[in-house]
């Protein structure tokens, strides 16, 4: 298709890219930092080796413009596992249907448990993921729970397999707010390597997926880059910001946010191609936020709780927290060989909650009321 980001992907040059960040100099730092509003030279002279001694004015100008457009809230959301189905072999992830563990997809029954469970907790905001298996876990199953789902909830979004704009469309009238859909890595030829079998394997049918979020009225789009899968994180998350940047331009109707998950410990789990440091990930998220200051800026707990912590009231204004992997796992114990990936930081929803407040920041459960969100039952 001609009129998606596709053919803007295709114009970009990997190699180019690495080129032009790596010659990034102090003074190109410098000028990015004094910036009212960053070009994409100036994002490349920010995530540049270069940028590196200048971690402390650039955290410093990420948490001004964080409290400006967002103020002291950090909203909160919890994600849901509906299944661990997929019909994809991925070398990185723990659902990968090579991958000999044992496979479950919650019932009516079992999703009502995990809801009320998750409510019990304080959250607001649901984040549905599944696996990628569109017959058993496809539109059919959607249909049938989504809506239930929403009654508990004041805002849903999933992160599934790709769907096409009709079905977005139609999952739009049954309460979805947002989807989350990452790339994994922009650099083709290592998307072939780490997707051996099945629908994923279709990289542009991936990477056209916000364009049809976007043009069903999609709320929110949520997208990201697995970092780790490519020899380059800054090609890799560039890429991400030009995909971003082509998105609000383009559906400037809808919200965007942006993740930055690391690879994690999976079972048959691969070594990352790129080691990303804390530092270099405290970088990364405070770039972005000089970028895009308006955008969501979301940290999984996938990091430690001490870098959650510290890069909170730095830059981040969405969190997950006491986050479960495997279907099922709030109502009642389950164990963890259903999991995607391990989780870094363990701790439950309100330990997570007093350290945002004890950083004098206010953790949010739920930021709209019934008229703006679900109608009230």
């Amino acid at each position: 298709m001609s009129d998606d980001f596709s053919s803007h992907w295709q114009r970009l040059d990997w190699d180019d890219i690495q080129l032009r960040i790596n010659s990034k100099t102090a003074r190109n730092v410098e000028q990015a930092l004094n910036a009212a509003k960053l070009t994409r030279e100036d994002f490349m002279a920010l995530i540049s080796p270069a940028a590196a001694p200048y971690l402390e004015p650039l955290a410093q100008r990420a948490q001004q413009l964080t409290r400006q457009r967002f103020g002291n809230v950090v909203s909160f959301y919890v994600p849901l596992y509906l299944s661990n189905l997929c019909a994809n072999d991925c070398t990185y992830c723990g659902f990968s249907m090579s991958n000999r563990i044992k496979r479950k997809t919650l019932d009516s029954d079992e999703i009502e448990q995990e809801c009320t469970a998750i409510r019990a907790l304080g959250f607001e905001h649901l984040l549905l993921v599944t696996g990628e298996h569109q017959n058993k876990v496809g539109m059919a199953y959607f249909r049938q729970h989504l809506p239930h789902i929403r009654r508990h909830f004041s805002s849903l979004m999933m992160e599934v397999q790709p769907l096409a704009e009709e079905d977005y469309a139609e999952l739009k009238t049954l309460g979805l707010d947002g989807v989350m859909v990452y790339q994994e890595t922009y650099h083709s030829v290592t998307y072939q390597q780490h997707h051996l079998r099945g629908q994923k394997q279709d990289f542009h049918w991936r990477l056209a997926t916000p364009d049809r979020l976007g043009r069903a009225g999609i709320d929110k789009i949520g997208l990201g880059a697995l970092i780790g899968l490519s020899s380059s994180w800054r090609a890799d998350c560039y890429m991400l910001a030009e995909h971003l940047f082509y998105l609000q331009q383009t559906y400037w109707q809808s919200r965007y946010s942006i993740s930055f998950p690391r690879l994690r410990p999976c079972a048959g789990g691969i070594e990352p191609a790129s080691v990303m440091s804390e530092p270099q990930l405290v970088q990364l998220i405070c770039a972005f936020r000089l970028f895009a200051p308006d955008v969501e800026l979301s940290l999984s707990t996938r990091e430690s709780p001490f870098f959650r912590d510290h890069m909170i009231p730095v830059a981040i204004n969405n969190v997950s927290a006491g986050s479960k992997t495997q279907p099922g796992g709030y109502a009642e114990d389950v164990p963890p060989e259903l999991e995607q990936f391990e989780p870094h930081d363990g701790r439950t929803p309100q330990q997570v909650a007093q350290a945002i407040s004890a950083a004098g920041l206010q953790p949010v459960w739920k930021d709209w009321d019934d008229y703006l969100g679900r109608a009230t039952q």
